[in-house]
């Protein structure tokens, strides 16, 4: 019995040993860029050829926001909540009070809807839960139009509603 238990901890130990060395090894530059005091680099873009067009900014990405969080922005009306599904999948049912702003309609919809809206206003996106990308795509749009507040609801209406928050069925 004493035997099995050494050789397992022998085993265990041989384990951490070999996961360790292979962990060293894969991260050796980071590691001396540390030890040198170097730190870690941010990696450089490329300049793009002379006469070719430099490469587009990458969009910035709205940041996420949990149930409560929506809740007690909800709860204190500090937010636009703002609905990215269609307006038939919005109309069976939404978040009461949220605007309907289908991410497929957005291109005809935002420049309104900002004409209206101060830029630093917080906005609050939601779609069909965690499967459906529609929020993240409407905050990409909302950010490139100028608006500084956009987060994204990931659990969206299903979550919302599962909890057992206010929903309501229309156009409003």
């Amino acid at each position: 019995m004493k035997s099995d238990a050494k050789r397992l901890a022998a085993e265990m130990a041989a384990i951490v040993l070999i996961a360790a060395v292979i962990g060293i090894a894969w991260n050796h530059r980071l590691l001396l860029n540390v030890f040198r005091g170097e730190g870690v680099k941010a990696q450089q873009t490329p300049a793009a050829p002379k006469g070719a067009p430099a490469a587009a900014p990458t969009a910035a990405a709205a940041l996420p926001l949990g149930l409560m969080q929506v809740k007690e922005l909800f709860d204190t009306g500090e937010a636009i909540i703002i609905d990215a599904r269609d307006r038939e999948a919005y109309r069976k049912g939404h978040i009461k009070g949220a605007m309907s702003l289908p991410v497929g309609e957005a291109g005809g919809l935002i420049t309104p809807f900002a004409d209206r809206t101060p830029k630093d206003k917080l906005l609050v996106v939601y779609c069909g839960g965690y499967d459906c990308h529609d929020s993240k795509l409407l905050g990409e749009k909302l950010l490139a139009a100028g608006f500084t507040q956009v987060f994204v609801y990931e659990g969206g209406y299903p979550e919302w509603q599962d909890a057992g928050h206010p929903v309501t069925k229309g156009d409003k």
